[in-house]
């Protein structure tokens, strides 16, 4: 099932009801059709059995000129295990994020960017008034060129950053803004401190009011790509920005 979404760029939010007839693994996209690896939204959601009803709430601070919203099985890829019960559209109340305004010119950018990153080639790309250079690699790697699992860096002294395009091909638009954000507090705070630039760009990405659930996956995704790296600080870390969102969520 497509669904077209006239989005003309638009802010707002979207009341999926879903109806399952029979146990389905329902998957969800919303992508632009004009280009590839453009997910401004990407879930899966089990229905274990037929008759059950969920709502999903798909937030959309940012879009393209158009829209289109699939909803599939993951299993067999048709659509005839669940009916759409309602789909409505709200507008979100302009984006109110506490910044600088030269932490504004770097979000703008970082947005712009993380929209075209699926489909756009390897290579140096300014801002507008040569602000802030990202360096788009097929790969980062180190000294040696073996690569790492990081798919963006960012020089302490100087407002670049380095990103993985094999890496960034496969995240959503919403998870590639988390990254730039994280990046971008390293700049701007002069911070080596993961948990400093997780926090400051989370409430970030958050008062431009994308999606939650997103941070968590941007936070994790690397160690998703090395699990033997994973310990105890990392394990912590993911703590720390449940810790920070809920807290958020509790006081929006």
């Amino acid at each position: 099932m497509i669904i077209p979404i006239p989005s003309n760029k638009e802010r707002f939010k979207i009341r999926l009801g879903i109806k399952s007839k029979m146990p389905v693994q329902l998957g969800i996209r919303v992508y632009d059709p004009r280009y590839p690896n453009t997910y401004y939204f990407r879930r899966k959601a089990q229905f274990y059995e037929g008759d059950e009803k969920r709502e999903f709430v798909i937030s959309l601070p940012v879009t393209p000129e158009v829209l289109e919203m699939e909803l599939f099985d993951k299993v067999s890829g048709e659509d005839y295990q669940f009916d759409m019960s309602y789909f409505k559209v709200e507008k979100m109340k302009p984006a109110e994020v506490w910044a600088t305004t030269e932490q504004h010119r770097f979000m703008d950018f970082a947005i712009d960017f993380a929209q075209k990153a699926g489909h756009t080639p390897t290579g140096f790309y300014d801002s507008k008034n040569h602000e802030f250079l990202f360096q788009y690699l097929p790969t980062i790697t180190d000294a040696f060129g073996k690569e790492l699992i990081t798919p963006a860096r960012t020089h302490r002294k100087m407002p670049r950053v380095q990103i993985s395009q094999r890496l960034f091909i496969g995240y959503t638009i919403p998870i590639r803004v988390a990254i730039l954000a994280h990046e971008g507090c390293h700049w701007f705070l002069n911070t080596r401190s993961q948990k400093t630039a997780d926090l400051c760009g989370i409430k970030k990405y958050l008062d431009y009011g994308f999606p939650t659930i997103e941070a968590i996956y941007a936070v994790t995704k690397v160690f998703g790509n090395n699990p033997h790296h994973v310990g105890a600080s990392q394990v912590q870390r993911t703590k720390d920005v449940v810790a920070f969102i809920e807290n958020y969520r509790a006081n929006a």
